[in-house]
């Protein structure tokens, strides 16, 4: 029976595919619920928005008292440029690949399970950082419950696995089947590649939450951006190992071929989220200074003058006039409107009125 979603409940829906924080999520949820028509069409998605509801309540206020665990423990707030989560299989080599790029703490140990908690650490690319989250490893019938929810915000994942590991390619489907269970659709699509198989894309492209799908009937699930970390490559160096893997699984993600212990492939990481991601970095200046460029402003691709100045705060952005912008525009200082699309590396002197 078709659905006939009405007006509001779409808008709705998207705002909640744009939210990032819990509470306007959760406000976003309740709006679908209070304007999706109310008939046989709609009951699985009405019962699937109350039980996302229930989720996010828990997760921001806490499950009632006696409960043994407290889901708000597990919620990353997100910094910098954009975080992404490590996800795989165990032993996959997450935990040493998450040390070695954000010199962070993470237990490493040649047993499952030495991650039990979500750590984050910070990946420098220049003048940005993007948040590396470590997450407990996930195989068949084995994923902490608290995953799902940190994975419906993300900005995007890489799925590590063991390249030398005989059942590589189980591990691959075991994880992506496990995710799909909890509404979460691990995708070959970036925002800032033109092909599912790039895997170092021209630099200046846009960055924001993974993307979900467009079906109304899986307005709940989150489709997020995967790159495939085929780790420990060293031990098993074969040229065409990757693609054999990719073969095997049936997947197309974009790939990197890695070794914590020799460092190989490693210092391609942070280009590429940075590229795939389309992370537009703009630059500040008061009329009559130099521009400040120890702190960029990121946006993503698309975005205008009038976006970078929310950033800077609410009030310029009410108040914004107009722009002279340095960079990509036709000349040095040329004066721009509010909804000028700004590119990577623009310096914006805002004007306000």
């Amino acid at each position: 029976m078709p659905a006939n979603l009405s007006p509001e409940y779409k808008r709705a829906e998207q705002a909640f595919r744009m939210a990032r924080e819990p509470h306007a999520r959760l406000d976003c949820l309740k709006e679908m619920l209070r304007t999706i028509p109310r008939h046989k069409g709609t009951e699985h998605l009405q019962a699937n928005i109350k039980s996302r509801i229930r989720e996010l309540t828990e997760e921001i206020g806490g499950p009632p008292a006696g409960a043994a665990h407290r889901h708000s423990g597990h919620v990353v707030r997100a910094e910098g440029a954009a975080q992404i989560c490590l996800v795989g299989p165990p032993n996959s080599g997450k935990s040493t690949l998450h040390a070695i790029l954000t010199g962070s703490k993470a237990a490493v140990g040649a047993f499952p399970g030495t991650t039990r908690e979500p750590l984050p650490g910070m990946l420098r690319f220049e003048d940005v950082a993007f948040q590396i989250v470590d997450l407990p490893p996930i195989s068949c019938g084995r994923m902490e419950p608290w995953i799902a929810g940190l994975l419906q915000t993300t900005n995007a994942a890489w799925l590590v696995v063991d390249l030398a590991d005989p059942e590589c390619a189980e591990h691959v489907l075991a994880v992506s089947a496990e995710l799909a269970q909890c509404q979460i659709a691990l995708t070959d699509r970036w925002p800032g590649l033109s092909s599912a198989r790039e895997t170092v894309a021209p630099r200046g492209s846009q960055a924001h939450p993974g993307h979900r799908a467009e079906s109304s009937s899986d307005a709940l699930t989150a489709e997020l951006p995967t790159l495939l970390v085929a780790n420990k490559n060293d031990l098993d160096p074969g040229a065409d190992e990757v693609s054999v893997l990719e073969e095997l699984a049936g997947v197309r993600f974009p790939a990197v071929a890695t070794s914590a212990k020799s460092g190989q492939g490693l210092e391609r990481l942070a280009p590429f989220v940075f590229n795939a991601l389309g992370i537009i970095r703009v630059y500040t200046k008061p009329p009559g200074h130099p521009p400040d460029r120890t702190r960029p402003f990121v946006v993503r691709r698309g975005h205008t003058v009038s976006d970078v100045a929310r950033l800077v705060h609410q009030d310029v952005a009410r108040s914004l006039k107009f722009a002279r912008l340095w960079g990509s525009g036709a000349f040095d200082g040329q004066q721009v409107g509010p909804d000028h699309t700004v590119a990577d590396g623009d310096v914006v002197e805002l004007h306000a009125r």
